[in-house]
This record gives structure tokens, C-alpha cells and sequence, in this order.
């Protein structure tokens, strides 16, 4: 039975780094999309590295897709994924109610920063 009074986690910030010549991201993009709908709660984000540079840099994203996935202001989750359904949401599932210190570095903190000062 859940307590009324308890507060609901902080919603799920998911970010998808990828780049429009990259096949992978192509067809990844759909599954992306639909994810959003699976997990209406969270806020899903599409970065394409060399249109939002300004955003990525100085972090190099070598291996697409690389998520972020972020909550209540702390990154949580940063890598290189396989683009698999299943796999990608295993992940966002097991972010969900996470909580506590961030233990990424902080130039993935920082990413973060950026990317929700540019979505404000």
C-alpha cells in the first residue's frame, strides 16, 4: 500500500547522444520515440553532437547511442549503450526511485547543467 503523503520520485531526465550520420542513431531514433511514450513521466532529450556542440563539448562521445539519464538534478546513468529495446529499458527502469551522490564525473554533471539550462 503506498503512503499518499510520501513524494513521488523526481522524474527521469533521458538524453540520447547520437549524430544524423550516424545508421545506428537512424534507426534507434524510432525505438527512442517510443520509449517516450512508454515512460510518460520522464523527459526525453535527442542531442546530436555536432549540432549541439556547444552543448557536448568538451566530452567526446566516441560510440553512439550514449545515453545520460538524470534525476532530480544528478546524473545517474552516462555510456555508450547497445541500441536494443529490451536493454535500454532495463536501464531507465533501474534509474527510476534512484537516489543519492552522483559517482560520474563532473564533466557529465556539467553536460547535465547545459543541457537543462538549453530545455529551460
Amino acid at each position: 500500500m503506498s503512503n499518499p503523503e510520501s513524494p513521488s520520485p523526481a522524474p527521469l531526465l533521458v538524453v540520447c547522444l547520437c549524430a544524423q550520420w550516424c545508421g545506428t542513431c537512424k534507426d534507434y531514433a524510432p525505438l527512442f520515440e517510443g520509449l517516450q511514450a512508454e515512460f510518460a513521466q520522464a523527459q526525453f532529450r535527442w542531442v546530436d553532437i555536432e549540432d549541439e556542440s556547444d552543448l557536448v563539448d568538451p566530452i567526446e562521445v566516441e560510440n553512439f547511442p550514449t545515453l545520460l539519464i538524470a534525476s532530480a538534478g544528478q546524473a545517474r546513468f552516462f555510456g555508450p549503450v547497445m541500441p536494443h529495446l529490451d536493454t535500454i529499458r532495463r536501464l531507465i527502469q533501474s534509474q527510476q526511485g534512484e537516489s543519492g551522490a552522483s559517482r560520474l564525473p563532473t564533466e557529465v554533471q556539467a553536460l547535465l547543467g547545459r543541457i537543462t539550462q538549453a530545455t529551460a
